[in-house]
This record gives C-alpha cells, structure tokens and sequence, in this order.
C-alpha cells in the first residue's frame, strides 16, 4: 500500500474513545480517512487478550494499530501480531503527555530520546512489511525547534515511513494531558519546515484543526492532516471528507442514511453481547446543528444504558430527527 496515497486524512486514536465501534462507525462516514486504534502499550498486546485489543472489523480499512512502549525488542513482537491481525500500519505513539504514560517511559517523554525510539523503529521495521510512522510533538518543555529535527534525522535514518506531528510542545511538568491540548502555542510553519528538510518523507499535521478549509489550507506543502476531538464530536464533518479530500462522492449523502447502515452492525454486536451503549455513545454529536439533534442525544442518552436496550431504541432516536426535518419542510412549503 502507497502511504502517500492514503495520509491525507487521518482521524487521531483517543483513549477510550476511538475503540472498534467508533471505528466502525467512522468508516461508514468516509471511506478513505485512515482510522486509528486507541493506543496499545506492547505489553498489553504481549500479554493481554489480543482478541478483544486488536479484533476490528474488515470494512475498517485502512486502519492503523497505535502502539505505545519503550523496549525495541517487545515492540517489534507486538508489531508483528498487529500485523498479523491484519492492520495497515504501525504508528508509535510519542506524541501522549499523560503522566501515566511517562511513568511508563514512553510517550512524549521519548522526545528526549530519539536514538531509543530510532531504535524502536528500526525493530519493527525488522519484523514488518507495512509501513510504521511515528506520532509526536514538535517537543517538550525546554526544547527549541532543532530538537525536533534532530528526532526526525533519527527516524529517518531507522527507515520510518511518516511522521504525524502535533504541532505543539508538550509541556510534561506543570500542564495537564488536557492543557497540553490546547495551551502550548501552535506552531504549523515548524511542521511545514521540517517538510522542507524531508521532502520524501510523509508528513502529516496533527492539533488544532477543526473546520474542513482549515484543514486544506493547513496542509499544503505536507501530505495530510489528522484530526481527533473535532471529528468526534462532529463527526457529520467526515461526510465531506471524501470529496474534500480525495475527488470521490461519500457513500452516504445524509446523517440518517448513516445511522441507518449503522443498525446492522449494532444488531449484529448486540447479538454478541455488546451493549447498546458502547455503540452509540460514538453517535451522540452526529445530528449537530440539526432540528431534532437535542431529542436524538436525550434519547439515546436515556434509553441506551438501559438492560435490554437494543437497535429499537436507535430507530426511535432517529425518528426525531426525522419528524423535525418533516416539520420544517412542511413549513417552508406553507
């Protein structure tokens, strides 16, 4: 698979977010953003139940696994179960200030340490055959710009096939993972610099971006975008993503036929044992700025978390919406 043809757009991992159902659900959105698993250390993949980490779905492609960890040798073991399961890329994750994750030594702390993580790839590079990228920031705390491109020489020089860049430090001692969202200034023109010194290389940008012109005019002179919280809680903004994008038509023109494709999947889990609310948890943002996307949220906020709760409770959910936009064009034909 040609990387460079398929980075354009991105939708970022999230932690307990962006699990196989939200996936799922993405995919049926756009067809050709690349989606993410959440981030999964190596020893979890190692050790853990790799059914239930790494199982997802065949219409989810072009789908990457996230890994997170420090020790080359375990994380090219856990590549090559990824890549076993099926996935398209490996991304490690360098970019998550979570103290959690330091504690761990891994995540943005490994900005400090770009021969360990060159190290990394290198390994998994070894054990793979699809491409393995590498999520960062443009540093932390003190580090001036060369420091960030110091990291990149470092990937480069290990075979890395992409880089995703948020373009902001991460600040490890005295902001919060959530502040580190947002406080720390952007700064795009860093990113598009480091493109000019690797112009082979993929180059995708990651914070800040919300609208879809944004996004655009963003990327030029790079090979993409990623983009997590505004898809997620806006998620009707990936229905232009395709023509955006990539020059082809959705697979869907409106949010109901979307919700509607839904339903057999969710039928489909529910069987398995999934409860209704682990799915359409992901859903709740998809009727924004709609008549009817109040009613469609309480309804499924209400009615989800119930036991016994199935796919009839979606259908009511949409009904409202629907019954809204009925409303209004009944009164714009009076």
């Amino acid at each position: 698979m040609d990387l460079n043809q398929e980075v354009k757009f991105s939708i970022a991992p999230m932690m307990d977010w962006t699990d196989r159902h939200c996936r799922f659900f993405h995919r049926l959105l756009t067809r050709r953003a690349r989606l993410y698993t959440e981030m999964l250390t190596s020893q979890a993949v190692l050790h853990g139940r790799q059914d239930r980490l790494l199982g997802f779905d065949a219409a989810e492609h072009p789908v990457a696994a996230q890994l997170g960890g420090s020790e080359p040798a375990d994380l090219a073991a856990a590549a090559a179960i990824a890549a076993d399961y099926g996935y398209d890329e490996i991304n490690l994750n360098i970019g998550c200030p979570s103290e959690r994750v330091q504690s761990g030594a891994f995540g943005a702390c490994l900005m400090r340490e770009p021969e360990l993580v060159a190290d990394c790839v290198a390994a998994m590079k070894a054990r793979v055959t699809i491409p393995v990228t590498v999520k960062c920031r443009i540093g932390v705390d003190e580090q001036g710009p060369e420091a960030l491109f110091r990291f990149a020489d470092a990937m480069v020089a290990a075979g890395v096939d992409g880089l995703i860049v948020h373009a902001r430090k991460a600040w490890l001692k005295g902001l919060s993972p959530r502040e580190n969202r947002d406080v720390p200034p952007l700064d795009y023109p860093l990113v598009r610099a480091l493109k000019e010194n690797h112009p082979q290389l993929p180059i995708v940008l990651n914070g800040g971006l919300v609208e879809l012109a944004q996004m655009q005019a963003e990327m030029v002179g790079l090979d993409g975008v990623m983009v997590g919280r505004a898809a997620y809680h806006n998620p009707a903004l990936l229905l232009e993503v395709d023509r955006a994008f990539f020059g082809d038509e959705p697979k869907f023109e409106s949010r109901i036929a979307v919700v509607e494709a839904f339903i057999p999947y969710v039928e489909a889990r529910l069987a398995e044992g999934v409860p209704l609310a682990a799915m359409t948890r992901h859903i709740l943002g998809l009727f924004n700025g709609l008549k009817g996307a109040r009613a469609f949220r309480r309804h499924l906020a209400m009615e989800a978390v119930k036991p016994g709760a199935d796919a009839r409770v979606l259908r009511a959910a949409a009904d409202y919406v629907r019954q809204a936009e009925q409303g209004v064009c009944a009164a714009a034909a009076e």
